[in-house]
């Protein structure tokens, strides 16, 4: 019976921490949902924001809410313990169970994208996808976390979406995710800031 009611409150504590940002069409993990450290500091960014960039993470994928979880807190600790950075770098994170995971979230200055950390957000994809493209799962996901910021307010409708690429000297979000989010709407490219690679 102590068993039972244990596994009862661990799943709804399971429960609290997913879908904590009630976005219709997606699942967010909020961070305490896969044990994010907390930041050591952070600044706030106006919102609603006007770009959305994509990039992927470059390491390996993950498949399952464990592995993903585990996964972020890879990157986390890498961007705070080797980067110096405050926090994880970017605002979301989709994994490849096709869930959406909190980074910064909607309204903390990111480290993400040079040049655009105080006035965008960045959705970064869980793997390579260079030579492969994300799932549908991943991809509907990341879609639908960008209506959800509009209707939240946190996005503008006429927003411009961009591949961390279009901004900065790097390959990132891979070929094939690059390829794919050209035929997204509101595909905008590059953002118009002249850098040499």
């Amino acid at each position: 019976m102590k068993l039972c009611i244990l596994i009862s409150i661990l799943g709804a504590l399971t429960v609290r921490s997913i879908n904590a940002q009630g976005c219709t069409g997606v699942t967010i993990v909020s961070r305490a949902g896969w044990g994010a450290r907390s930041a050591t500091s952070f600044s706030t960014i106006a919102t609603p924001v006007s770009k959305v960039f994509i990039h992927h993470t470059e390491g390996g994928e993950c498949g399952t809410a464990t592995t993903c979880a585990s996964q972020l807190r890879s990157i986390q600790n890498y961007h705070m313990n080797s980067n110096g950075w405050n926090d994880i770098g970017y605002s979301f994170l989709v994994g490849g169970d096709g869930q959406v995971y909190e980074g910064r979230g909607w309204n903390r200055q990111g480290a993400h994208t040079r040049g655009y950390n105080t006035n965008a957000i960045a959705i970064s994809f869980v793997g390579n996808f260079m030579s492969k493209a994300p799932s549908q799962a991943m991809i509907s996901a990341a879609q639908n976390l960008i209506t959800c910021g509009i209707s939240k307010g946190m996005v503008t409708s006429t927003y411009t979406l961009h591949g961390h690429r279009d901004a900065n000297c790097t390959d990132c979000p891979g070929d094939n995710l690059y390829n794919l989010i050209k035929g997204w709407s509101r595909f905008q490219g590059k953002t118009g800031i002249t850098f040499q690679c």
